[in-house]
């Protein structure tokens, strides 16, 4: 045995050094444990940039302009901006108007003008109100709001949502808030 070679291997021939593979074991594995990092830092860096651009709802303007005073009835509601804005336009005989906001106040449904009843029904639960916004049935705990009227420079009848005029319950309208009222 005097003249074993190791580099013959066992049989004579010539045994595969280590050198000669192209991956160990030890690369591969290596290999995967900084992928997973970079993968982890990655992912981390894409949550921190989209943390940074919130999602953010951007809403119309609770401004609007409606029409002139002049397009408008007496003793009318007008439905126009119900769909898009969730408001009414009501004038009144002398001629003042006030808009009332087309939710009820119950659970927050878009109540019908009803022009042969004279009122407004909830198709949720059925509470009605008056022409002035004033409950009279179903489960509604109090008047539908009324909203601010301002008139323009150009003659334009403005609404603005922004402002709520919150109606009590017991108390006419007209009463609580006479600011709601626009007089032209």
């Amino acid at each position: 045995m005097a003249d074993y070679n190791p580099a013959k291997g066992a049989h004579g021939g010539v045994a595969p050094s280590l050198d000669a593979t192209i991956w160990s074991r030890r690369d591969i594995f290596s290999l995967a444990g900084w992928a997973g990092v970079v993968g982890v830092i990655g992912a981390s860096l894409l949550a921190f940039t989209r943390f940074m651009f919130p999602r953010v709802l951007f809403e119309p303007s609770p401004v609007f302009a409606a029409d002139r005073p002049e397009n408008f009835p007496s003793r009318t509601v007008d439905e126009r901006w119900k769909k898009s804005q969730r408001v009414w336009i009501v004038r009144r005989e002398d001629g003042s108007f006030y808009a009332l906001l087309a939710i009820c106040t119950h659970l927050g449904c878009t109540p019908n003008w009803f022009s042969a009843e004279d009122k407004f029904k909830c198709p949720c639960h059925g509470s009605g109100f008056k022409r002035d916004g004033t409950n009279f049935e179903g489960p509604a705990p109090r008047p539908l709001d009324r909203i601010r009227l301002s008139l323009s420079p150009e003659g334009l009848l403005v609404v603005d949502k922004g402002q709520i005029f919150r109606m009590a319950p017991g108390v006419s309208p007209d009463q609580q808030y006479p600011q709601s009222i626009l007089r032209v």
